[in-house]
């Protein structure tokens, strides 16, 4: 790999210029064939209504800083409309444009910027009047709608043209280099449907904050733009960043610690497989009835000291993450080897925090579940890796502080790491819930999920079913993948 990435020991400014400029470069690899299989109708910027708010300045916390190291968040969502391009354009565009600049006055931050001072000073979030959102607008070549739809294995590079890019950073005279947020990009599938998807920089906000953005602009869109219609309905955000506090200097701390991770460690969490051959996207539905068995097997199989509080988080990110491993073919393993997978838990009503639900930006801590390679291989390995789970989730609940104190230090010790898998999204947060006016999508993806390093978790379409869950693998893993699946599954179908 190239040596430029493999410095160590710099500025925090320094590794995160670096690393969102890898990170354009990464995301730009796609552009050609974007421009192949979509026909480009506008770009243009929506912004808030003039002078609807000051110019603003918004620190990063310490909940922030970590995001640091994550690559941009692509969240689609594909919506039936069996109507012809035009017809969009001339009946639901304009809501759509209107309805987000109403909305981006209260959810500003994504309209803002990223500012990186050229100094040591700390980055921060900054928006002046007249910032806007990037929004393209773009029609399908491609006849496939159902394809992309569906929950069997598909290409993985099916949504790339569906997906938008940051534009890169705008240095500023004195060296200080200014990146923007997020940008959406809306593509028509003519007598189909369309997508909508959003990408932007994990810094400015969690899944949380994000979700409650798309649903206050998916009422107002569905109440067209009549906010009389809806007052009192809808939420707003909290921009109170004042109200995390930091007694333990954590900030300070994360950033002095943000430049002791190996830079290369990045990059090989973005590329540790090419995601640009044989690998294919697939959505597993887990439904009721499997769930609250598999809820039952693992307490009926638990050896260990005390009754688990076995959730459908819990059993599901076992299970998973279980057949991941097994499902790893070609490579000599050490029994001894720790298997990490890295858990996240919204901390706003946690009583050491006191911030409010509505509170936008950055509210997650990291729970690190470890089991060795030879317990996920064995017979009992869910129920191992349930308990690892739940373990973790109840430590992070007892004591956060002292987990956000080491924080930094374990991602240090997963990070990049080959037996590391991360766990994105949450059902909590109810995607299919967001209806702007089409009725809820057809279906809706974490569109960054594109190595086996993480899967993604949501609710369901299906009313019948419990948890849908994301991943991206090689062709070959995921027939292996699949068949180890329905293993576990027929074993735990089996045992009640």
């Amino acid at each position: 790999m190239d040596g430029r990435f493999r410095q160590v020991g710099r500025g925090a400014n320094e590794h995160i210029n670096e690393f969102h400029s890898y990170t354009a470069y990464y995301q730009n690899r796609t552009i050609n064939m974007a421009q192949d299989t979509v026909k480009i109708i506008e770009r243009c910027q929506v912004a808030p209504p003039p002078s609807s708010l000051p110019s603003t300045t918004l620190p990063l916390t310490f909940f922030d800083i970590p995001w640091f190291l994550c690559s941009h968040i692509k969240r689609i969502f594909f919506y039936d409309f069996p109507y012809p391009t035009h017809h969009f354009l001339q009946t639901t565009l304009p809501i759509l444009k209107h309805s987000l600049s109403l909305t981006l006055q209260h959810f500003f931050p994504f309209a803002s910027n990223l500012v990186v001072p050229s100094q040591r000073e700390h980055p921060f979030i900054r928006y002046l009047d007249g910032d806007s959102v990037s929004f393209t607008v773009a029609e399908s070549k491609a006849d496939n709608f159902t394809t992309l739809t569906s929950d069997s294995p598909q290409d993985l590079r099916n949504l790339h043209p569906l997906a938008p890019t940051l534009s890169p950073p705008r240095l500023e005279e004195d060296g200080t280099r200014v990146f923007p947020i997020m940008a959406i990009q809306v593509t028509i599938l003519p007598n189909s449907g369309f997508s909508l998807c959003l990408t932007f920089n994990h810094l400015a906000a969690d899944g949380k904050s994000l979700h409650h953005f798309i649903k206050h602009w998916a009422c107002v869109c569905k109440a067209r733009g009549d906010l009389a219609s809806i007052e009192g309905s809808l939420p707003l955000p909290s921009h109170e960043r004042d109200r995390v506090k930091d007694p333990h200097g954590l900030k300070l701390l994360y950033l002095q610690e943000l430049e002791n991770i190996e830079h290369n460690s990045t990059e090989s969490t973005l590329l540790r497989e090419d995601v640009f051959i044989k690998k294919v996207r697939s959505t597993i539905v887990l439904t009721r009835e499997q769930v609250e068995k598999i809820k039952k097997y693992a307490n009926n199989y638990n050896t260990g000291s005390g009754a688990l509080h076995i959730s459908t988080f819990v059993v599901t990110c076992s299970l998973i993450w279980v057949c991941l491993l097994k499902s790893e073919e070609g490579k000599e393993k050490c029994d001894e080897e720790l298997c990490h997978l890295v858990i996240l838990a919204d901390c706003r009503d946690r009583p050491e925090f006191s911030l409010s639900s509505t509170y936008f930006g950055n509210c997650i801590l990291f729970g690190l579940a470890k089991v060795k390679r030879s317990e996920v291989m064995g017979e009992n390995a869910m129920v191992v890796a349930a308990s690892a789970i739940e373990r973790r989730i109840r430590e992070l609940k007892s004591d956060a502080w002292t987990k956000a104190k080491a924080l930094m230090s374990e991602c240090r010790e997963w990070w990049g790491k080959p037996s590391s898998v991360a766990v994105a999204g949450s059902p909590k947060l109810a995607v299919y819930g967001t209806d702007f006016g089409w009725g809820k999508p057809k279906k809706s993806e974490a569109a960054h999920i594109e190595s086996s390093a993480s899967f993604s978790l949501s609710d369901c379409r299906d009313p019948n079913g419990a948890i849908e869950v994301g991943l991206a693998l090689e062709n070959i893993r995921m027939n292996n993948f699949i068949n180890i699946l329905e293993h576990q599954l027929n074993n735990v179908m089996l045992s009640n």
